[in-house]
């Protein structure tokens, strides 16, 4: 995925169709040509989140991370993975916490990485720190089936 302006440019991986994708926009995000659900994985700051992260219309996982962090470079794939997991159910949002301290402020953020589950623009659940794949997929499918 290759991010321009607010725009991610996300691969189908049913057909391989290069699709521009918008940070903010409602409904789940479908591949031009064949119409399968693409991963929706996409970044905020201070400025943006409330439009990418408040305003979806999807649950949104939040991911706020560091990149000196190394437990958040040893989910980072996982919630990559997740984005493909979970395509046409979650929304994945990445917030740089260096480059967004308004977020971390917000959501009192102590310790990173940090996982936040949105669902109709509220936050309904918090996962503190590292954690193995298989209990990081369970975590967000309980939030989804909420």
């Amino acid at each position: 995925m290759a991010e321009d302006a607010g725009n991610v440019v996300v691969v189908c991986p049913a057909c391989g169709t290069k699709n521009r994708v918008r940070a903010a926009q409602s409904g789940r995000v479908r591949c031009a040509l064949c119409h399968a659900d693409l991963p929706w994985q996409v970044s905020a700051d201070d400025r943006t989140f409330a439009v990418v992260v408040e305003e979806s219309s999807l649950p949104v996982l939040v991911d706020v991370w560091a990149p000196w962090c190394g437990p958040c470079r040893m989910v980072s794939p996982i919630v990559e993975q997740m984005s493909r997991e979970f395509a046409g159910r979650l929304k994945v949002v990445k917030v740089n916490s260096d480059e967004s301290p308004g977020v971390s402020r917000r959501h009192t953020i102590s310790s990173i990485p940090t996982l936040l589950m949105y669902q109709d623009g509220k936050e309904t659940a918090r996962l503190i720190g590292a954690h193995p794949a298989p209990q990081l997929q369970q975590w967000v499918q309980q939030q989804l089936s909420v």
